[in-house]
């Protein structure tokens, strides 16, 4: 097959096309990323607004009990953080 002009422009039309579209849809999946990582912050920092405020709270009368609830707090913040990677690695792995 010889290229002419034509053959060259509709080559080069589908290129670029596949370039743009291959961009918007990564475009996409970067947005949905963005989202979830901005929703997570904002559940982490109100968790850590949460802890903050236990701690404000504390005196010498309820430290025991605030600091097991500041406790429960951080393990249960650690058991959702993990469990997360986990699934991560397991959707990766699959």
């Amino acid at each position: 097959m010889r290229m002419t002009k034509k053959n060259f422009l509709i080559i080069l039309a589908l290129v670029v096309t596949g370039f743009v579209v291959g961009i918007y849809l990564q475009d996409l999946q970067h947005q949905k990323s963005t989202e979830a990582a901005w929703q997570a912050n904002r559940d982490n920092l109100a968790r850590f607004n949460r802890i903050r405020s236990h701690t404000f709270q504390m005196n010498d009368e309820n430290w025991y009990d605030i600091r097991d609830s500041i406790q429960q707090e951080l393990d249960s913040f650690m058991i959702l953080r993990f469990r997360k990677e986990m699934d991560s690695l397991n959707a990766v792995r699959k």
